[in-house]
């Protein structure tokens, strides 16, 4: 009997830290963000694609996408991610207020790339409906030795 009290005591510590734990994480979930984040707004996308045409191995490609807040409440980009790690999105840190134009800069590193590059960058903040996925593209040529 003794030996049920322990186990049941052990579990029910184990389950109540675990439970602790998965809501510090819930918190810091850029997907739970948006959902906390109140007051929607709307988003017009001017740049939702870009093709940097052709590129060599090793150049650094540099693209701004540009939106605009077509809502009555400050549009607030939680996280940005993409879909690989040779693509770096930085996010506005500053909400863009209502009528206000914000841009997601995204570097694009061909480096071991050659072939065709077709990068997708997700964008998670309080619009709706949420932004579409933007897309990277073009081709990385070996590069040409002199």
């Amino acid at each position: 009997m003794f030996k049920y009290t322990i186990i049941s005591a052990f579990l029910l510590i184990l389950v109540s830290c675990n439970i602790r734990n998965k809501k510090s994480i819930a918190k810091n979930d850029p997907l739970t963000q948006q959902i906390i984040i109140k007051d929607p707004t709307t988003v017009q996308i001017i740049d939702s694609s870009y093709n940097f045409g052709k590129v060599a191995d090793g150049e650094i490609v540099t693209y701004n996408y540009r939106f605009k807040n077509t809502g009555s409440n400050p549009l607030i980009v939680t996280n940005v991610s993409t879909s690989c790690g040779c693509t770096i999105p930085e996010k506005p840190e500053q909400p863009i207020k209502p009528g206000e134009t914000g841009f997601i800069k995204v570097k694009f590193n061909s480096e071991h790339r050659v072939g065709n590059a077709h990068k997708i960058v997700t964008v998670s903040s309080n619009a709706e409906p949420a932004f579409p996925e933007l897309l990277l593209m073009g081709e990385v040529t070996e590069k040409k030795e002199k």
